[in-house]
């Protein structure tokens, strides 16, 4: 599920920033996305929503810092939908 979570936010990226040349399949999920590619935390909460009416999971403010990259964020969707799981 990771490579598909990190294509999917990868194209949130690409469609709310407006990126050109770049798709989803060459966006490096490693690249960091507040010093290299120049999001803000207007662009950031901007996808915490779209995460949330994508997948169901509310992406808490005071972790936002540590979601510096598409990979961290994926990752981060993945835990809370695994504990989700664990819950029900």
């Amino acid at each position: 599920m990771s490579d598909e979570i990190i294509l999917r936010i990868a194209q949130m990226m690409i469609d709310e920033l407006k990126l050109e040349d770049v798709t989803a399949e060459t966006f490096d999920p490693d690249i960091d996305l507040i010093d290299e590619v120049g999001i803000d935390s207007m662009d950031l909460a901007t996808i915490a929503l779209i995460i949330r009416d994508e997948y169901g999971i509310r992406i808490d403010e005071d972790d936002y810092p540590k979601l510096t990259t598409i990979r961290l964020i994926s990752r981060y969707i993945e835990e809370k939908l695994k504990t989700a799981q664990e819950n029900n």
